[in-house]
């Protein structure tokens, strides 16, 4: 697999792609490291100065490693990226990049935007021109959620949670499960619901933002926040003993599908 995420016991999580490229170590280190190059594919505008990167918007990095053509390493806010590169048997290079962040869940969005620049990387490596960015994105991002393992629940006693990112913005989502029918005294509308856990009456909702409603000894909480990327990140709470957390897992890995393949 070409893919793949560690956890460290800091709580930041590395993800790893790798990638063949048919050009030498210091063609790709050179697309790697000149502005005029990086204009062609990395997803922001890339000047160095010195050991000081800026990213044309936000927060800027510094190098930690630089051994041509083998290695850059650098900081992008409080996120890092590594580059290797490893010259293979045919000339081309065998090019390992590691991006280490604290937003694991937000991990699918990440190998999604690298998985387009890489694409375009490979273009220009090759001199054609940079293609369109896909636009089946948002099956994209569910294809990495399954590859990476970042569709589990959690069990602690007997609550339930699932955290997942998702591909539209709140607003959309909310839509899309009916939100706005819900009031509070009343069931919850169908889409927040599981047939394996009787729905009780809503208790609390705020649009666009939040539904909660009563179980059998106990709750279930939508909650819609801020995500990586432009999509919402969803944390669904089940707490009481008709958990189910095969149910909710479910349900969540549901919503993110057909979100995934909306226009």
């Amino acid at each position: 697999m070409n893919e793949s995420l560690t956890l460290h016991p800091d709580g930041r999580t590395s993800l790893s792609m790798r990638r063949r490229l048919p050009h030498p170590p210091e063609k790709v280190w050179r697309a790697l490291t000149e502005p005029g190059h990086l204009a062609a594919w990395f997803p922001a505008e890339v000047t160095f100065d010195g050991d000081r990167v800026g990213y044309g918007f936000g927060p800027g990095g510094r190098v930690t490693h630089r051994e041509p053509p083998r290695l850059l390493a650098h900081t992008w806010g409080e996120d890092h990226l590594r580059w290797e590169l490893e010259p293979d048997e045919d000339g081309g290079t065998l090019l390992t990049l590691t991006h280490t962040f604290s937003d694991r869940h937000g991990a699918a969005s990440f190998a999604a935007g690298w998985h387009t620049c890489l694409i375009a990387l490979l273009a220009h490596l090759d001199g054609r021109s940079p293609a369109a960015a896909p636009a089946d994105m948002g099956r994209l991002h569910e294809d990495y959620v399954h590859i990476l393992g970042l569709g589990a629940v959690t069990r602690d006693g007997g609550t339930v949670r699932v955290e997942r990112q998702l591909v539209r913005p709140a607003a959309q989502v909310w839509r899309h499960l009916d939100g706005d029918r819900a009031a509070v005294g009343e069931p919850p509308p169908a889409p927040f619901t599981v047939p394996s856990v009787p729905a009780g009456p809503v208790t609390r909702a705020e649009p666009g933002r939040l539904l909660q409603y009563a179980t059998p000894g106990g709750s279930v909480r939508w909650e819609l926040g801020e995500g990586t990327g432009h999509g919402a990140r969803l944390v669904l709470t089940c707490t009481g003993g008709t958990a189910a957390p095969d149910a909710w897992r479910s349900r969540a890995a549901e919503v993110a599908a057909e979100l995934a393949e909306e226009i």
